[in-house]
């Protein structure tokens, strides 16, 4: 089989093995599908999730390595929303803690 079908977004993406979207430039992560017919349906289970998804299902063809031969997106990947901070670590990178509220009735 000289190609495999990948998933493609409206923003250059492709869906990656680790189930979240990648840029391209390490075809081993791309999620390969060998039939047509398996890309669709993980794309309708992906668009069922995100309506604002616009994605498409491409054929792409095999490197002598056995990886797809795919464009690098030229969009940035989304950052992933950083989980709240400890006290710790905001001390440690200058950030002011919460202030923690006092007792006002003592003198």
């Amino acid at each position: 089989m000289n190609e495999v079908f990948v998933i493609c977004n409206q923003l250059g993406h492709y869906w990656g093995k680790a189930k979240a979207w990648v840029d391209g430039r390490d075809p081993r992560a791309v999620q390969r599908c060998r039939h047509r017919d398996e890309a669709v349906n993980l794309l309708f289970e992906l668009s069922a999730k995100n309506v604002e998804l616009r994605g498409e299902v491409i054929a792409a063809q095999l490197n002598p390595r056995g990886e797809p031969v795919l464009e690098v997106s030229q969009t940035p990947l989304p950052q992933k929303a950083a989980p709240d901070e400890s006290p710790e670590t905001a001390a440690a990178t200058g950030e002011p803690s919460p202030a923690i509220p006092s007792d006002s009735t003592e003198a």
